[in-house]
């Protein structure tokens, strides 16, 4: 087994914030609610659930486009993107053991460009050398990553910040909870490695926010 598969298993502990809504692509037409039934009939009052039966929203809206490409010019990294979501277990599942070059997004999470913290794990190296994430560490505030979607438009990001965390201390909340902004979360394995264990001790979390 190579090294960077166990060592992403410590995301397994962290939980997500809420799945994307099933369809929000699909806006719906407009219909003013009748209340004249529930207003001519003797003895009864229209209450909360009658007013909201028949309720159509006047508004539409596009649903923000899936994550096809991450691009991080600062670190050489040029790669399309996995589509992730939960091992069967339960846990947040992890680019696949042969797919040490691709990152992959947490589909369960917010889409890049939504509000709230979208999340992209990647593995570090593996036997035959660094992987996607290798120099993710080498990330500083103001360098930027680019994120491109399936219609072709694109959204930047800019880091905050790059921070190591043991993996007994992993910040779920920083990570995977709601937020009122666009925000971006790298993640990978980094610090010692624990020979006994063939896994690494740390995560390197690189934390970005939408440019604007």
């Amino acid at each position: 087994m190579a090294v960077g598969v166990a060592a992403l298993i410590l995301l397994a502990g962290c939980s997500s914030s809420g799945a994307h809504p099933a369809d929000p692509s699909a806006p719906v037409a407009s219909q003013t609610p009748d209340r004249t039934a529930s207003s001519q009939t003797p003895g009864r009052a229209a209450d909360g659930l009658d007013a909201a039966r028949g309720f159509r929203s006047v508004r539409g809206y596009r649903a923000t486009p899936i994550p096809t490409r991450i691009s991080i010019p600062k670190i050489g990294v040029a790669s399309s993107l996995d589509r992730l979501g939960r091992a069967p277990d339960g846990t947040v599942e992890v680019p696949g053991p042969d797919r040490w070059e691709v990152p992959g997004w947490y589909a369960l999470g917010p889409r890049p460009g939504e509000l709230g913290s979208a999340v992209i794990l990647g593995h570090v190296d593996s036997k035959r050398g660094p992987a996607v994430f290798f120099r993710l560490r080498e990330l500083r505030a103001g360098d930027e990553i680019e994120v491109t979607r399936a219609d072709g438009s694109s959204v930047r990001f800019v880091v905050q910040r790059t921070e190591q965390y043991d993996k007994q201390r992993f910040p779920t909340d920083d990570v995977y909870y709601p937020t009122l902004a666009s925000r971006l979360r790298l993640v990978t394995c980094g610090g010692e490695f624990d020979y006994s264990t063939r896994r690494y001790r740390s995560n390197i979390i690189v934390f970005a926010t939408i440019k604007t």
